[in-house]
């Protein structure tokens, strides 16, 4: 048995409600993402739309309430911490991060393989507003679990075997994500300095 399969095991106590602690206890630090369970469920529930659809809403709306967790715990206790090992310095480079980026980030990382914790936690260190934290989880985490509920409708086992093999990887292919944007970010500001560059008289 994985680890996966023993994390889903010990949530079990909670019965009924294992989809809503599941997905609510990830978006603040637990490593088991909800999609492991959320899935079997849809499959499942094929056929009785309301059903799915309150899958839906409690996975949905169980994430991003945890996802406010993570943001008050990186709001009190993130800076202090930062504070008190001598990083004030980058306190305010979140901050701006979170000013400028903020509402994509949350989204991106709600949508994607990306951690939501951890953006959860940086925007609560960085005093993002709690408004668009919020929209852009919903969202983001809105559009990610009910896109695999219509595709599921509509492929079936082929969308869930293609799902599970993407929840087995996620870590390569957070991984792989972030090393695109990177790359992407470098190369605008590379082409975005290009005029700047060419407008330097010659000596």
């Amino acid at each position: 048995m994985g680890w996966k399969e023993q994390t889903l095991e010990a949530f079990e106590i909670f019965g009924p409600a294992t989809l809503g602690v599941v997905s609510f206890t990830e978006a603040i630090i637990q490593p088991v993402p909800p999609d492991v369970l959320y899935l079997p469920m849809l499959a499942n529930a094929m056929g009785d739309t309301p059903l799915v659809v309150w899958l839906w809403l409690v996975v949905t709306v169980a994430s991003v309430l945890g996802s406010l967790v993570g943001y008050f715990i990186g709001k009190k206790w993130g800076t202090s911490l930062m504070i008190r090992f001598g990083q004030e310095r980058h306190l305010s480079k979140l901050e701006q991060l979170t000013k400028r980026y903020g509402s994509w980030g949350i989204f991106i990382a709600a949508f994607s393989p990306i951690p939501y914790k951890v953006l959860g936690w940086m925007a609560g260190m960085g005093h993002m507003e709690r408004k668009p934290f919020i929209a852009a989880g919903f969202l983001g985490r809105g559009l990610r679990f009910g896109l695999e509920a219509v595709l599921i409708g509509i492929y079936g086992s082929q969308a869930l075997d293609v799902m599970n093999w993407f929840l087995d990887n996620e870590i390569l292919l957070a991984i792989l994500l972030l090393t695109g944007l990177a790359l992407t970010w470098y190369a605008w500001l590379w082409w975005s300095n290009l005029d700047s560059e060419a407008t330097v008289p010659s000596q």
